[in-house]
């Protein structure tokens, strides 16, 4: 069974696991507790956030440990509009293909406070216009979120020119890392928070990260003991973050080897496709992408069947975003595109992993893409 579905999730790193697991079982006490168990487990939670810092470019105090991505969203959305209320900040600018968690939490601010959402188009492509950003920028603009690279079809924006725009005007730019960390660089971005899960690292599901630089005012979600210095309460998952800060590392140490083995082995098995399936349109940019994304509409099929025959042949991929999973509907982020709504549920994702295919494995997988589609068109 060949798994090609790593945006949705990855394997934990056997590294990860042997680290986290003292804080599983001896090393246990709460990080909040004032004696030599609870102190231990609070000097583990400590490095591991100076770990993750690091890599984001930011200072310790500035990493906040949540319970995946979608947290991380919805804290750095909600938490930064909540607290620009007072000033009267009520508008947030975003785009129509964000990951759900993003496009919910911009509708739970209007219906419940008020505050309007702009959407900056993309174009055919997934790509944002930096000037188009600029021109959504109103006085009352509290937040910019956006992705960094597209979870679906794995289009990588341009941040930092767009961090340049946000910072000239002053309003706050949030960055959801989720699919780009590891791939890309980071540190460099100049975005002033930047969201992360540790499940598509090679962590385990459970735990995440917001990394908020200390400038930006942030209402707390979550309200109790006041953990994560006030601005997400609960006891935190010490070993979680252990892990997420060892596999972030790795990452981090590996990326640009394995992002340009990686690339070589999908660009190689896009034009396979390409090739052997006259119906195959790849989606997103051809070349600001991420390495390891290739996404496909093959027309006069049907999305769900390709999946099913590839299946049956021993790959694993998937028809977008695993948040999506089980939806009738097009997918959002192909019609933001300009894809036409029965085309776009045609559409299956190859996602690949970190360790770089066999040589010769990409012109197998393309051919038994053509015979899955082929079987399934009944051409």
């Amino acid at each position: 069974m060949l798994y090609l579905d790593h945006a949705a999730t990855s394997p934990v790193r056997p590294e990860v696991l042997a680290a986290m697991h003292p804080f599983l079982t001896g090393v246990f006490g709460n990080p909040s507790s004032h004696h030599t168990a609870g102190e231990a487990a609070a000097s583990a939670l400590e490095d591991a956030r100076t770990r993750v810092a690091r890599v984001l470019g930011m200072r310790a105090g500035d990493v906040i440990f949540t319970a995946g991505g979608t947290e991380a969203n919805n804290l750095a959305i909600k938490g930064i509009v909540l607290a620009a209320l007072s000033r009267d900040r009520r508008n947030v600018v975003t785009t129509p293909i964000e990951h759900e968690s993003i496009n919910e939490s911009a509708d739970f601010l209007r219906r419940f406070h008020g505050v309007s959402a702009t959407h900056v188009p993309v174009d055919s492509a997934g790509r944002i216009s930096t000037d188009a950003v600029a021109d959504a920028l109103r006085p009352d603009t509290a937040l910019v979120s956006l992705g960094h690279a597209n979870n679906e079809i794995g289009t990588v924006q341009d941040v930092a020119a767009i961090a340049a725009v946000t910072k000239a005007a002053r309003v706050p730019l949030h960055v959801d890392a989720v699919q780009s960390a590891g791939w890309l660089p980071l540190a460099d971005l100049g975005a002033d928070a930047i969201s992360l899960a540790g499940h598509k690292l090679g962590a385990p599901k459970g735990i995440g990260v917001l990394g908020v630089r200390g400038r930006v005012p942030l209402e707390p979600l979550l309200h109790g003991g006041g953990q994560e210095r006030g601005r997400r309460s609960g006891t935190e998952n010490v070993a979680g973050a252990v892990g997420l800060a060892v596999a972030l590392e790795l990452a981090e140490a590996e990326r640009d080897a394995v992002s340009a083995g990686v690339g070589a082995r999908t660009r190689q098995f896009i034009r396979g496709v390409l090739s052997a399936v006259p119906q195959a349109a790849l989606t997103g940019d051809p070349v600001h992408r991420l390495p390891g994304t290739a996404s496909f509409t093959f027309t006069g099929t049907s999305g769900e069947a390709v999946l099913l025959e590839l299946e049956r042949r021993g790959v694993i991929s998937s028809s977008g975003s695993a948040c999506a999973a089980g939806s009738d509907e097009a997918s959002h982020v192909l019609v933001a595109c300009g894809v036409m709504p029965e085309i776009a549920q045609t559409s299956v994702r190859f996602t690949f992993g970190r360790v770089p295919l066999a040589v010769d494995a990409p012109a197998q997988l393309a051919s038994l893409v053509a015979a899955a589609v082929s079987a399934v068109s009944g051409s």
